[in-house]
């Protein structure tokens, strides 16, 4: 099982949640306050989604301590808190991104490029999908509630009403009927700047798989490099303890006086 399908299953799946991208990343600026080094913990920033209608779009943090196999859930977001996702550069690959928020601005620093690219790509989608949902729903409440005022005018049209003391004006039906339509305002989207076009475009289905092996590649090329160090770090220490029983043969088959 990879690290992804890990947090998947300890962090959201108790949840009820479902982990649509995780990124390792750090931070290009270490915090002043800071109470652990950026080598005591690993830190995920995920996007997930609920299951339970009606649907949220959440971006987590997660992290892992030392030499811990179990994952932490630390700060989370809507993503009606999103502000703005920032590529930082939009001519070339590059691990640096950017998250704002609402109270909150991180500069990230990802594992590699090709793991960036697949976070803001399925960020970006995600993110649409979100909004289009909610666009659909408010035009549909928009519509029912338009078809149940036709349908009471048309009732209530054979009938001659006076109006009573206590009925309230046309106008002030009218004011409260606008006040309504503008609470129905969607929020505002969060911004993508900086960000490459074949990450926010259509075609993405083929770029989304080149990333994927890439990112793969670069995973598998790490651990070459961590298997390489490991075995050096070993034959050194071997080679060590061959010279200290060396010196130990060597002083205890010298000249006794």
């Amino acid at each position: 099982m990879n690290i992804q399908s890990t947090i998947n299953k300890e962090v959201f799946l108790p949840r009820n949640e479902r982990m649509l991208v995780a990124v390792e990343v750090r931070r290009r600026k270490r915090k002043r306050m800071s109470f652990l080094p950026p080598e005591a913990y690993t830190t995920f920033i995920c996007v997930s989604v609920t299951n339970t209608r009606p649907h949220q779009l959440l971006i987590t943090k997660v992290k892992q301590f030392g030499d811990s196999s179990s994952f932490t859930r630390r700060s989370h977001w809507t993503v009606e808190q999103l502000r703005q996702v920032n590529g930082i550069n939009p001519n070339k690959d590059s691990p640096e991104f950017d998250l704002v928020f609402d109270n909150a601005v991180d500069q990230w620093v990802a594992s590699s490029s090709a793991e960036k690219c697949i976070f803001i790509q399925i960020l970006y989608h995600a993110c649409q999908t979100y909004w289009e949902g909610k666009a659909g729903n408010l035009g549909k409440a928009g519509k029912l509630g338009k078809e149940g005022r036709q349908r009471r005018g048309s009732q209530c049209a054979p009938h001659e009403v006076r109006a009573g003391p206590g009925d309230s004006p046309p106008s002030s039906v009218s004011r409260t009927l606008q006040a309504r339509r503008k609470s129905h305002v969607p929020p505002r989207h969060a911004e993508f700047i900086n960000c490459q076009s074949k990450l926010t475009g259509d075609a993405c289905t083929m770029n989304l798989v080149i990333y994927r092996c890439k990112a793969f590649l670069n995973r598998l090329k790490n651990m070459m490099f961590a298997n390489q160090r490991s075995l050096g770090r070993e034959r050194s220490i071997h080679l060590s303890l061959s010279a200290c029983r060396r010196r130990m043969t060597t002083s205890s088959l010298g000249p006794k006086t």
